[in-house]
C-alpha cells in the first residue's frame, strides 16, 4: 500500500465526485489541490461572512463546483478552474435556515427545502430564475433526499408532496421546472419515490404501518405494477395485508435488479421485468462456509490489529438467537449493490456488527462477516466491482476494512501512525476515491488531516498505472506539495510547511449575481 503524507483538513474536507481533486473549506479560504500532483492547484478567498457559520459544504455532480452554505443563504464557486461566483439568499421565516440545500442535476441548479416543509425553491445559477414548489414532504437533511428523484438522462424532476392528508406525486420539466403532470398515488402515506437508474421506471413506496406497497410507474403517473410481496390474493381484502412493510430499497447500478427489504429477516430480488426472481433469507444460524469472524486478543495491553478467521462450525451473528421465538424482528435497515450488480451487501438491525454478501445471479450467500463492534458504514467501490469498505463504530485509530471475494478475509487498514504524532484528533471517515488507475484508493480524514491511500502493492513499481499521483510526491515527504504553480518536478521547493494560508495564487471572486431579500416572483 501507499500512503501520501497528510495535508490540512477541516470539518469540510471532501474528494471531488471524479476523484481528480480534495476540496477543503478553511476559516478563510477553500483550498482545491489535485490527485495527481498532491499540489494546491486553486486557493479561494473567503469574505468573512462566509467563513461563519458553515453548514453544509459539496461538490456539484460533475466536479466543477463548490457549494457552501451559511444560514439562509448559500454561495456556488468555480473549482478547479474558472471565475464564476453565485450568491444566494432565500429568505426563511424568523429565526430559521433551511432544512436542506444541494445541487441538483446539473451543476447550474441549486435544490433549497425550507424549514418545516413551506416550499421547495429551485435556483438556475445560469439564469438567475427561481421556480418555487409548495408543501415538499421531505425537507430535513435526513429525509429530503427521499421526495425528490432526477430522472437519468432526461433529468427531469419527481417530486413528492403532501396537502390535506393526501400525497401528490408532479413531474417538473427539465429545462424550466414547470410541473408537467400530477397525480394522487395509490398511497396512503408514502415514504419516498426515485427514478429507477435506466429511468424506466418511477418507484414508490408506502409506510410499513400500511403494509408491503411498491408502486411502479411510467413516467406520466400511471400505475404499472403494485407489489404487496408474497401475500396470497386472499389475503389482499383481510387484515393479512398489513404485513411488515417496505423498511428499505435498493437499485443494482445496471437498472436490472430492485432489492425489496421488508420488516424482516427476507430481501426480495424483483428483475427488470418486475418479478421477484430471488428471495434471500438471513438465517438465524450460519453455516462455517464463508464465515468470517474478527478476532482480537482481550488481554494486550495495547489495541492491536485485528484479525479475521474461518469460523470452523455453525455460529450464530451477534444479536440473532437460533432458539428465539419472538416475531419482533426489526428487519433489514441496510442493502447496496455492487457496481457489477452481482453483489449485495446488507445488515439487519438486530445484528448491527455483521455484514452479509449475496451473490445475486446465483440467489448464495456469498460470505459473512462478523465485527465485535456495529457497522457504521458499508460502501461499495463506485467502479472496481466486488470491492467493500467497511467501517465500525469506536474505532478512534482510524482503521479501515477492505474485503474482496479474493481476500482471505477483511483486511484491516489503520491509518493512525501515519497522522502527526501517530494520533487522531477528531471525529474520523474514511470513503473511496475515485479513480482510474488500475488499484483502488481511499480518503481519510480526522478533521485535522487527510491522507490518500493506494492499495496498490508496497513492492510493485510505482508508476501512472498504480497510483493516482505523481511517484516522486511520495518518494520525497520533504518536497513543497503546496505551491499552486504548474507542477514541474524539476522545479520543486524543497521547503514543505504544508501550509495552507498562502497569498500566491490566490483568486478572488466577484458576485455573479445575488437575490434580493425579497422572494423572487
Amino acid at each position: 500500500m501507499h500512503y501520501t503524507k497528510p495535508f490540512k483538513s477541516s470539518l469540510y474536507s471532501i474528494p471531488s465526485p471524479d476523484g481528480k481533486y480534495v476540496a477543503t473549506l478553511l476559516p478563510n479560504s477553500i483550498v482545491v489541490r489535485s490527485v495527481a500532483s498532491l499540489r494546491i492547484i486553486r486557493t479561494i478567498k473567503l469574505a468573512s461572512d462566509v467563513s461563519c457559520g458553515v453548514t453544509s459544504f459539496e461538490w456539484s455532480p460533475s466536479s466543477t463546483r463548490v457549494l457552501v452554505v451559511v444560514a439562509d443563504r448559500f454561495h456556488v464557486f468555480s473549482a478547479p478552474t474558472g471565475d464564476f461566483h453565485g450568491r444566494v439568499q432565500i429568505p426563511q421565516p424568523l429565526a430559521t435556515k433551511p432544512g436542506f440545500i444541494s445541487f441538483g442535476a446539473t451543476d447550474n441548479e441549486v435544490c433549497v427545502f425550507s424549514s418545516f416543509g413551506i416550499k421547495l425553491t429551485i435556483v438556475n445559477l445560469v439564469s438567475s430564475k427561481v421556480v418555487e414548489i409548495n408543501n415538499p414532504k421531505f425537507f430535513n437533511a435526513t429525509s429530503a433526499s427521499r421526495g425528490y428523484s432526477f430522472r437519468p438522462g432526461s433529468h427531469h424532476l419527481a417530486l413528492l408532496t403532501r396537502t390535506s392528508g393526501k400525497d401528490m406525486i408532479s413531474i417538473h420539466s427539465a429545462d424550466t421546472r414547470e410541473i408537467q403532470r400530477s397525480w394522487f398515488p395509490d398511497t396512503v402515506d408514502a415514504q419516498g419515490l426515485a427514478w429507477t437508474p435506466d429511468g424506466r421506471w418511477l418507484v414508490v413506496w408506502d409506510s410499513p404501518a400500511h403494509g408491503t406497497r411498491v408502486l411502479f410507474c411510467t413516467h406520466d403517473g400511471h400505475n404499472f405494477k403494485i407489489w404487496r410481496g408474497d401475500l396470497p390474493a386472499s389475503a389482499l381484502d383481510s387484515m393479512d395485508q398489513y404485513g411488515l412493510g417496505v423498511k428499505t430499497l435498493a437499485f443494482s447500478p445496471s437498472g436490472r435488479y430492485t432489492a425489496v427489504a421488508e420488516g424482516s429477516s427476507r430481501i426480495s430480488i424483483l428483475n427488470d421485468r418486475l418479478v421477484e426472481e430471488v428471495r434471500l433469507h438471513h438465517a438465524p444460524t450460519v453455516e462455517p462456509k464463508e464465515t468470517l469472524q474478527e478476532q482480537t486478543d482481550p488481554h494486550a495491553r495495547q489495541r492491536a490489529v485485528p484479525s479475521f478467521i474461518k469460523a470452523t462450525q455453525a455460529v450464530s451473528p451477534p444479536g440473532l438467537s437460533p432458539n428465539s421465538v419472538s416475531d419482533a424482528r426489526h428487519g433489514c435497515n441496510l442493502a447496496k449493490f455492487d457496481c457489477s450488480s452481482s453483489l449485495l451487501a446488507s445488515r439487519l438491525e438486530d445484528a448491527p456488527s455483521t455484514v452479509w454478501i449475496w451473490d445475486v445471479p446465483t440467489s448464495e450467500l456469498r460470505a459473512v462477516l462478523m465485527y465485535h463492534a456495529s457497522v457504521t458504514k458499508v460502501e461499495w467501490h463506485p467502479s472496481k466491482p466486488e470491492l467493500l469498505l467497511v467501517r465500525c463504530e469506536g474505532e478512534e485509530s482510524g482503521l479501515v476494512f477492505v474485503w474482496d471475494p479474493l481476500s482471505s478475509g477483511p483486511r484491516p487498514i489503520e491509518f493512525v501512525r501515519h497522522l502527526p504524532n501517530a494520533k487522531v484528533t477528531g471525529r474520523t471517515d474514511a470513503t473511496w476515491l475515485e479513480t482510474i488507475t488500475e488499484s483502488a484508493a481511499l480518503f481519510f480524514t480526522d478533521h485535522a488531516q487527510y491522507i490518500l491511500l493506494s492499495l496498490a502493492e508496497a513492492d510493485a513499481d510505482a508508476d501512472a498505472a498504480t497510483l493516482p499521483w505523481a511517484t516522486q510526491v511520495t518518494i520525497k515527504p520533504h518536497v513543497n506539495a503546496d505551491r499552486p504553480t504548474n507542477f514541474n518536478i524539476s522545479e520543486i521547493d524543497p521547503d514543505d510547511n504544508n501550509s495552507t494560508d498562502m497569498d500566491e495564487g490566490v483568486t478572488e471572486l466577484d458576485d455573479t449575481f445575488h437575490f434580493k431579500k425579497s422572494p423572487v416572483p
